[in-house]
């Protein structure tokens, strides 16, 4: 298993899971079967909420407002719920008519969808396998590389799929990586192949890489890091070199490397000026990189800095206007960057709704509007439309829009069945948007994917 500082950055401090295997009582038996029917019924009350169809809700009514424990009044509680749920169950299948519209399944899905599921993000087909801490990239024949991840601590995958836009559907790559990874790096490269470094595996973080051939569907290995990365960035240069920055290793690292595509080795450059491990990288109009934020784990950093390819030197920008680390950031249309969510040290407590813009021409970061949700664990799971808007897909049950035009976010209609942490987001050559995978609440790696569609 991973050490607990390294199992952090997917599944801690979950804020529900919980469960139970000695049997109760039977008083509290029925006190738990109670409170289960309750939790459907606000679960249908939710439903019924996203339905809009008022007439139908006002069944709700009749709930009641607490959970009375006593015995001898349990058996009427249940009844009344009981009367009640029968009554949700009509009433749902007949929001169907309130909308004009009937029921569906997606193939592929393993849930029943309502109208008002549909809208811009509906699901598509299910990935072979439930994956989060995954990379997805777009290859050049215009499908979509799913590889490794974990369905749980402990459980790490080697293996590959493929998603086809024209289908829809994914299917088991012919072979696997060379080993199992999670929190690994993807990047395509100038050839067309990815290179796949890093990450953790059973036997701990990894300094291994290889790359995939995606004509040939071949995995063949590569040189390695200098050292063993989790939690590090990849960014694919203007030079067709990859700079490898900080990550994790026992310790957070403040080293650098620059992988060369053309002698197959990674070769040290300049350090960073400080440790950073879950931070952001993103790649500048004027060919540096700007790295945000990140620091160790429960004590992210507000600084930032730039790298600069001729020189091999790391400098100090301007900083973020809060420390974050599990945060996103993706470079703007007009060369600006945003950078959304994230947390301030105290995970699920700390999660952030705030946003901010940083100017690379004043070398300055300047606050927004906040998102509508806060989100945390998403620095995968945000893509640039087409028409210069940003998906903001992850860590949340409903996505966002970001408009640069106006400074705002806005949430379309449609949403996914849970939210999604350590989920993927990628763009397609339609300017569709695959959403892949994630965790949910309960710390439950799912094998879901949902398209978005502007």
């Amino acid at each position: 298993m991973l050490p607990q500082k390294q199992a952090s950055r997917f599944f801690s401090h979950s804020s529900s899971n919980a469960y139970v295997n000695n049997p109760w009582p039977s008083r509290f038996t029925e006190s738990l079967r109670l409170q289960l029917l309750l939790q459907i019924a606000v679960a249908i009350d939710v439903e019924l909420k996203y339905m809009r169809c008022p007439s139908m809700r006002c069944l709700l009514r009749r709930a009641p407002a607490s959970v009375d424990y006593e015995p001898r009044k349990i058996m009427q509680n249940m009844k009344n719920l009981n009367a009640l749920l029968v009554s949700l169950f009509f009433a749902t299948m007949l929001t169907g008519s309130c909308k004009g519209s009937t029921y569906e399944i997606s193939e592929g899905s393993n849930k029943t969808l309502a109208a008002n599921d549909a809208g811009p993000i509906s699901p598509t087909n299910n990935m072979t396998t439930p994956r989060s801490g995954h990379t997805a990239i777009l290859l050049p024949n215009g499908q979509v590389m799913i590889a490794g991840g974990m369905e749980r601590n402990g459980v790490y995958f080697s293996s590959v799929e493929i998603y086809d836009p024209m289908t829809g559907k994914f299917t088991a790559a012919n072979r696997n990586m060379s080993t199992r990874r999670v929190g690994h790096s993807a990047t395509l490269l100038p050839s067309g192949k990815v290179l796949i470094a890093g990450g953790w595996s059973g036997e701990g973080v990894l300094a291994s890489a290889e790359l995939y051939d995606s004509n040939s569907g071949v995995f063949t290995t590569t040189g390695s890091m200098s050292v063993g990365r989790g939690d590090f960035t990849a960014t694919l240069l203007s030079n067709g070199k990859v700079l490898i920055t900080g990550g994790e290793s026992g310790r957070v690292l403040s080293n650098a490397e620059i992988y060369d595509p053309a002698t197959g080795v990674f070769t040290p450059t300049g350090n960073m000026n400080e440790g950073r491990t879950m931070h952001t990288a993103v790649l500048l109009s004027d060919g540096k990189v700007l790295i945000a934020g990140g620091g160790e784990y429960q004590h992210p950093l507000a600084t930032a800095e730039l790298y600069n390819p001729t020189s091999g030197a790391f400098t100090i920008t301007g900083d973020m206007t809060v420390p974050r680390y599990k945060q996103a950031a993706i470079l703007l249309t007009d060369g600006s960057v945003l950078v959304v969510g994230g947390s301030d040290g105290r995970d699920w407590q700390g999660r952030y709704a705030n946003a901010e813009l940083y100017n690379p021409v004043s070398g300055a970061f300047s606050a927004i509007g906040n998102m509508n949700t806060a989100r945390f664990k998403l620095p995968e799971a945000v893509a640039l439309l087409k028409n210069g808007k940003v998906l903001i897909a992850g860590g949340g049950e409903q996505v966002e829009i970001y408009n640069p035009a106006s400074r705002t976010f806005s949430v379309p209609t449609g949403r996914m069945d849970a939210a999604r942490f350590y989920s993927t987001a990628t763009l397609l050559p339609d300017g569709r948007v695959l959403v892949a995978g994630g965790y949910d609440n309960s710390s439950i790696a799912s094998a879901k994917a949902w398209v978005y569609k502007t």
